[in-house]
């Protein structure tokens, strides 16, 4: 077991990193169909035709998905240990598609307690992302000696996905790129977050944000970013930060949503919803094949709202697909 310890990993690497990287030899946002074959995915009683199959519901496709897909917090604003985990994916498994590290929280961890959580989450088909935390390395003295340190540590944990964040920083779309290049020469996902509001995440209060002359971007920037994430790094999907749109405002900025989906495949978004408010929102206005994040799953009842089954006043019972 002591050859696992990132310990005897750290050794200095150099990697060839190329804007021409294919991006189909990047394992897909989910564990591999073969890991989903072998885990524990018991079908749910709302599909089983022998139980509750003959209600109506608005039935997800099987992992790994493209759409729908749900993406839950880990530890950040409370702790989350084995035991917890597994409760929630013995039970709820099914419906959860992603787990993210918040706020560096996993570095806070005893090396084998994270391992128990990372390989315990691909069991149940769950990728493992580590949060934007490589904002915090980004400003270290050597980042370029830091960043591929940190890339081979995560990829020697077996977490799946990197996200970058930038949401205290200003970094030009060229070193963006870099960064997702250099991911990928890791063989792990990037995953950029982007969005409207500059100093946004660590619980910035709104007064704070709103304090900040000229914080908030046009719509057309992360559009225009977006673009080039996809077309010239080749990233699966992008995380859409809250702040600015739906958190820390007086008024949602909806038009801001409304422009995101206009300019990039659906698909390819994923929108930060922890708020059940929030939640339920987008459910109602773009369907069940929304990609979101929220916050831990008590707080976010998504299959029973993107299914159809529950939901507030302006959702229950009237979410429907037709496939």
């Amino acid at each position: 077991m002591a050859s696992r310890h990132i310990s005897s990993l750290l050794r200095p690497v150099t990697h060839q990193v190329s804007r021409l990287s294919k991006p189909g030899t990047i394992q897909p946002l989910s564990t591999t169909a073969s890991q989903l074959a072998n885990g524990p995915n018991p079908k749910i009683m709302l599909e089983d035709e022998s139980a509750f199959g003959f209600i109506r519901h608005n039935t997800r496709p099987p992992k790994p998905r493209k759409v729908g897909v749900t993406e839950i917090r880990g530890p950040y604003y409370s702790a989350m240990g084995k035991r917890y985990l597994k409760d929630v994916l013995e039970t709820m498994g099914h419906h959860v598609d992603g787990l993210k590290f918040a706020g560096g929280s996993f570095s806070l961890f005893p090396e084998d307690r994270l391992r128990e959580l990372i390989d315990l989450a691909h069991e149940y088909g769950v990728y493992v992302s580590t949060g934007g935390w490589i904002e915090h390395i980004l400003t270290q003295s050597s980042p370029s000696t830091a960043i591929p340190r940190y890339l081979t540590l995560c990829k020697a944990l077996n977490f799946d996905v990197i996200e970058i964040s930038s949401g205290f920083l200003s970094l030009p779309p060229d070193d963006w790129l870099r960064l997702i290049d250099l991911v990928h020469s890791h063989s792990m996902i990037a995953k950029p977050e982007i969005g409207i509001q500059f100093g946004a995440g660590g619980d910035t209060s709104a007064e704070e944000l709103q304090a900040l002359s000229g914080g908030t971007s046009d719509p057309g920037k992360i559009v225009n970013l977006g673009k080039r994430f996809i077309e010239e790094g080749g990233v699966e999907r992008i995380m859409v930060e809250s702040e600015g749109i739906t958190e820390n405002v007086k008024t949602w900025r909806t038009e801001v949503v409304q422009a995101v989906l206009a300019g990039l495949p659906k698909e390819k978004v994923m929108f930060e919803a922890a708020d059940p408010k929030v939640f339920n929102w987008y459910v109602r206005e773009f369907g069940a094949d929304v990609n979101l994040f929220c916050g831990p799953l008590a707080d976010c009842p998504a299959e029973l709202l993107a299914g159809g089954d529950l939901g507030m006043g302006d959702t229950f019972g009237k979410v429907v697909t037709f496939r």
